[in-house]
């Protein structure tokens, strides 16, 4: 009856879901696209792509995905692979563990933190491979 086509990640990339201010959730969300909040989430977040948190945004929780700018608040554990940006007005109160990190000067970042190191293999002159670590 209903024939509905479900969308690959290449039809879904490029997208953003969005939750605008004065919406409250209570429970997680997992998605593969990009996501920015404005309102408040009180659960765990989970994203493949790229996660803002808008100046009005506030998450209590954890989070875990790929990027992610925080501009509003956050109190938990995020776990980021590339690169979290937080914002002069953002206010981050937990645990954070990230690839790269940028802090705009006037944030209030209250959090423990680690960075991992990026290994990248290169190929000596005779073959073989030797492992550097790169900033």
């Amino acid at each position: 009856m209903f024939n509905k086509k479900e969308k690959s990640n290449s039809e879904i990339v490029g997208k953003t879901n969005r939750i605008v201010e004065g919406t409250i959730i209570k429970g997680n969300i997992i998605c593969s696209t990009d996501f920015r909040l404005d309102g408040e989430l009180i659960g765990d977040f989970e994203s493949t792509g790229k996660l803002v948190v808008g100046s009005t945004g506030n998450i209590v929780g954890d989070i875990v995905c790929k990027n992610a700018d925080i501009e509003g608040k956050f109190n938990g554990s995020i776990q980021v692979t590339e690169l979290l940006s937080i914002k002069a007005k953002a206010s981050i109160y937990g645990q954070v563990n990230v690839g790269k990190l940028s802090v705009e000067p006037g944030a209030d970042f209250t959090a423990s933190c680690s960075m991992k190191a990026n290994i990248k293999n290169i190929k000596i002159a005779d073959g073989k491979q030797a492992q550097q670590k790169t900033s």
